[in-house]
């Protein structure tokens, strides 16, 4: 790539954009764009095994909460009090309704389901579902012995995840988190809901293949690592 095609590659990304990635290669304009299409490739390989985990998270917490006895039994689950302790929650549900009508499509509780942000289905591991996950939304995941799981060894790991796929969907950079780490995270969590959701992963997810054997050479920031 001559200078002028990385003229425009800066221009066509912004130099705030293509800045940070120059930084991290020392002014190394070459490098700076390898970099930048690293982070690309990266972001896209992470997101097959992140796909299927907030597929395996939303269907498992939908068909347990669905068959636990609490509150306003005529009402969807998604309806009644006990599951919602946010304000957050409350926001996005409200808004998925919204989009619904406003599409003209009929109330349809899947439908619901299925528009809900990731960020609505991991705040269910907040402390204010403490009792709500003892009282049987626990039963949406258990460890390859068979052993039941704390909400807290869901909630950990579950936030810096929630940031790292929003920081995929938002073309962000990624390259100074510990991509390893977070890949292995998603792939156990997957697994506690899932076995087979966590194969399929596996067998079709290219982080493994892409990511540097060597790691990532950066130049030191005080950016977060994740």
């Amino acid at each position: 790539m001559d200078a002028a095609q990385i003229d425009a590659i800066e221009e066509t990304l912004s130099s705030e954009r293509f800045g940070r990635y120059l930084a991290w290669a020392s002014g190394d304009r070459e490098r700076a764009v390898r970099l930048y299409t690293l982070n690309c490739q990266l972001s896209e390989s992470l997101f097959t095994p992140l796909h299927m985990l907030e597929i395996a998270l939303r269907n498992r917490i939908n068909k347990v909460a669905a068959t636990m006895a609490l509150g306003d039994g005529s009402l969807p689950w998604f309806d009644r009090p006990e599951f919602r302790r946010g304000d957050r929650q409350a926001e996005q549900l409200a808004k998925a309704k919204t989009d619904l009508a406003g599409d003209r499509k009929p109330y349809d509780p899947a439908r619901i389901v299925s528009a809900l942000t990731f960020g609505y289905w991991t705040a269910f591991f907040g402390k204010e579902y403490e009792n709500v996950w003892q009282q049987g939304l626990h039963r949406i995941a258990k460890r390859p012995d068979g052993k039941g799981l704390e909400r807290k060894e869901f909630a950990t790991p579950l936030m810096p995840l929630r940031m790292l796929r929003n920081r995929i969907a938002h073309h962000e950079p990624i390259l100074h988190w510990d991509l390893p780490r977070h890949h292995g995270r998603v792939i156990e969590l997957t697994n506690w809901l899932s076995p087979v959701g966590a194969m399929w992963s596996r067998q079709n997810g290219r982080f493994p293949a892409i990511f540097p054997a060597d790691g990532i050479d950066l130049v030191r920031s005080n950016s977060t690592t994740g």
